[in-house]
Order: structure tokens, then C-alpha cells, then sequence
């Protein structure tokens, strides 16, 4: 079972409730089966990342059935097996490493061969970037301008 593509609407109903009492701004996003990137900003005041990251995880575990095996670690936290404990957090820089983050979270599906373009991934933001005019159907594709450059592994 690949949880979060499978049960993707309640991944997205978690974020969204999660958005509304903690406003945020997701300005991209990608899922996969086993792990997610995401690019958010936040009001100017408030830097909470992780509050709003723990309460999407949360969230999102408390609509499953609990079938999942779990460690006595886990067990001992109140963990689920869901998550990684951990995540990675980037305070963008300039305008140019926002471009860079972009990318990278668009064209993970590509890097991890589950597409071999980033717009045949259903569950991603390029989506969003592409009917917005930023960016072409065929970027990511190798078929673009840039297929030479390998998107987002510059960070």
C-alpha cells in the first residue's frame, strides 16, 4: 500500500484544515508513495514549520486503520510508522535558490523513475505552474530547453 498517493484526498483535506487554523502559503508540493516535498511560506510573524507539520502528520495518521506494524519506539512516542521523525527545513535565500527548491520538488517523481516526465506525475504543483503559463508542458521531460540541467540537484 503506498499510503500517501492511495489516501491522497485526506492528505489534502489534512493540509487544508491544517492551512486554515495556521495560514500558510504552499507554493509547491509534491507526493509520492513513500515521502513528500513541500516549498511553504509563512505569515511574517511566525516561523512555526514544524507545529504545522506535525499536526498534517497527525492529522492525516488519524484518518487510517491502525494496520501498520509498529516498533516499540514508536509505540512508546505514540508514533505511527507512517512518517520519517525527521524532515529537512530550508529558510530560502534569494530569489534564485526559490527556483532551485521549485524544481527540485517538481522533478523528484522523475529522479525517483516513477515518470520519465514531470508532468505525467498526478501529484505535484507543476501542475498549478503549468496552467499558470511558468512553466512549459515539457519541462522536466529532457525534451525542454533544459534537459541538460539536473533540476533541483544543484541545493
Amino acid at each position: 500500500m503506498n499510503l500517501l498517493t492511495d489516501e491522497i484526498d485526506k492528505l489534502r483535506l489534512t493540509i487544508n484544515k491544517v492551512k486554515k487554523k495556521h495560514p500558510f502559503q504552499l507554493n509547491a508540493m509534491v507526493v509520492l508513495p513513500d515521502h513528500s516535498h513541500a516549498l511553504l511560506t509563512l505569515p511574517l510573524d511566525d516561523n512555526d514549520y514544524s507545529m504545522r507539520w506535525a499536526l498534517i502528520k497527525a492529522g492525516f495518521s488519524r484518518q487510517l486503520p491502525k494496520i501498520d506494524k509498529i516498533t516499540r519506539s514508536r509505540k512508546t512516542r505514540g508514533e505511527r510508522g507512517i512518517w520519517q521523525r525527521r524532515f529537512w527545513e530550508h529558510l530560502i535565500r534569494d530569489d534564485s535558490d526559490y527556483e532551485s527548491h521549485v524544481d527540485y520538488i517538481h522533478y523528484n517523481p522523475v529522479k525517483h523513475l516513477y515518470v520519465n516526465a514531470a508532468v505525467e506525475w498526478p501529484y505535484s504543483t507543476i501542475h498549478d505552474y503549468i496552467s499558470q503559463g511558468m512553466l512549459s508542458h515539457d519541462w522536466g521531460s529532457g525534451k525542454d530547453e533544459n534537459s541538460e540541467m539536473q533540476f533541483g540537484e544543484r541545493l
